[in-house]
């Protein structure tokens, strides 16, 4: 748990000043900070799993800080996109498309739900 929570500090320090830092750099609608999180949360994602599972160069306490830890706390979406992917590959297509679209479809609805509680 520790070794995770490690990570995770690491990975929303991460986010926290990435976000800061294209908030300065970029002025406009698109959430540039959670985008560049978000794409970057899946490369590195994508290098850990491909780091784990082709060359077997990740012990599983290594596994636990940069998978668990920092891409968690980095963000959600690379684990998000990294599972409907391994769905895929598996040929699950169906449940890969219906977990995207529930994902996408009820994460927008309870914000909208979460901000009406607000207002």
């Amino acid at each position: 748990m520790l070794i995770a929570g490690v990570g995770g500090f690491v990975g929303t320090c991460c986010r926290y000043l990435i976000g800061r830092w294209m908030a300065v750099a970029f002025h406009g609608v698109f959430p540039v900070g959670t985008f560049l999180v978000n794409i970057l949360g899946c490369f590195v994602i994508g290098l850990c799993f491909g780091l784990i599972e082709k060359a077997n160069l990740l012990s599983s306490n290594e596994s636990l800080l940069l998978v668990t830890g920092f891409c968690g706390g980095f963000t959600t979406f690379s684990t998000f996109a990294n599972e409907i992917f391994t769905l895929g590959s598996r040929g699950e297509w169906l449940v890969s498309v219906l977990y995207l679209v529930a994902s996408l479809a009820i994460g927008l609805f309870l914000v909208w739900c979460g901000r009406a509680l607000i207002r």
